[in-house]
């Protein structure tokens, strides 16, 4: 009986050293395919006829807008020291209460942590508040994409009535009553007449600067591939291939720059229209821009609702394929009703699988650069 014990016990102990083996082996052979050119990286797993932008290092610069080709280093650091100071001052909103920086607060990953942002008056909205951080790299801001660029994205938001419920010409009023703006819009524009326009500038100048080009991924994909450990390598792998993400988190941003319906959009409730708002095509009803996923780590909850409040819950609804909602009575009569994006499907990945994914998420970044606010002129 005890030989018995003893030979079972041996043929465990090998069976287990085989699996380790097993695993070291997968790891080095996963490695050396991802040592290699992009090109010659394992084939992503796409839907038919899917077209995608490979993954890439972020630009070490933002591209620069026409006008500010132009600009000298010394007149755009102004206006980035100008647009900070707006950032952070509630003198921009209509109770002076309320800042830029109430949503996307530096501590947060520049979001604010809540499934729905408050705003003027602790009006609660109906949007998660998406991060600054990187979004100079974006063609297309707010989760429906209605606005093109920084400058039009800071106009929308001071200005609308839930948010911070700005009017501009008190705006102009309050920083002209304030000595010290002039000279500081005087240094950065060259003369120191007040509009809100310049206001707009400003604030888009020093969110253009709020990038992270230098995170484990980014370092990775110019070429350390140490940069990864064997782990996070693994969930590289399955986000390019039985992960399926590729088909909608691809290029230096992973994001396709796309809109689609997930089921977290409900019909009649809160925000439900999505980019149809924009285009009043029906095709684009409830379908929300794709998030990127840098810093993600940072910036729960997640969806453009907020609904998923962490990574775990992410990867779940992934994994599950998500949900069709079902239609209420006025829903059965929309032709508008949204149906599940057809690039979702179960994923069937294991716990193992999962974690490894995550881990792979988590190199992406982690929020910074941090910015203590400065002395607010007064």
């Amino acid at each position: 009986m005890r030989l018995s014990r003893f030979v079972l016990f041996l043929l465990l102990l090998a069976g287990t050293a085989s699996a380790a083996t097993e695993s070291v082996q997968g790891a080095t052979d996963l490695r050396a395919k991802y040592s290699a050119p992009q090109e010659q990286w394992p084939a992503p797993v796409l839907a038919p006829g899917n077209r995608i932008e490979p993954l890439a290092a972020l630009p070490e610069r933002v591209r620069d807008t026409d006008g500010a080709k132009s600009r000298s280093s010394a007149l755009r650091k102004a206006r980035q020291e100008l647009g900070e100071l707006l950032f952070f001052d509630p003198i921009l909103s209509g109770s002076g209460q309320h800042a830029c920086a109430s949503c996307h607060d530096p501590d947060l990953g520049w979001a604010d942590g809540r499934r729905f942002s408050f705003g003027h008056n602790r009006q609660l909205g109906q949007l998660n508040s998406p991060t600054i951080l990187n979004a100079g790299y974006l063609k297309e801001l707010f989760w429906d994409g209605r606005a093109v660029s920084l400058e039009e994205q800071a106009a929308a938001s001071i200005t609308n009535p839930i948010e911070m419920a700005g009017d501009p010409p008190k705006i102009i009023g309050r920083l002209q009553d304030i000595g010290a703006y002039d000279q500081l819009f005087e240094r950065a524009f060259g003369d120191p007449r007040l509009d809100f326009d310049r206001v707009t500038i400003a604030i888009a100048e020093f969110v253009r600067q709020r990038t992270t080009t230098a995170t484990r991924f980014d370092r990775f994909m110019r070429g350390e591939r140490s940069a990864l450990n064997d782990q996070e390598l693994q969930g590289l792998h399955l986000f390019r291939t039985k992960g399926r993400c590729m088909n909608c988190h691809n290029g230096p941003l992973l994001t396709d720059g796309k809109y689609h319906h997930l089921g977290t959009a409900f019909y009649e409730v809160g925000n439900f229209t999505g980019r149809y708002a924009v285009t009043k095509k029906n095709q684009d009803f409830s379908a929300f821009r794709t998030a990127p996923l840098r810093n993600v780590a940072v910036t729960a909850p997640y969806m453009h609702n907020g609904l998923l409040a962490d990574l775990d819950h992410v990867l779940a609804s992934y994994n599950m394929g998500w949900w069709q909602n079902q239609p209420t009575e006025l829903g059965r009569q929309d032709p508008r009703f949204a149906q599940l994006s057809s690039l979702i499907q179960p994923l069937n990945l294991d716990q193992q699988e999962l974690q490894a994914l995550k881990a792979f998420l988590l190199t992406l970044g982690n929020g910074a650069p941090y910015t203590t606010p400065t002395e607010l002129p007064r």
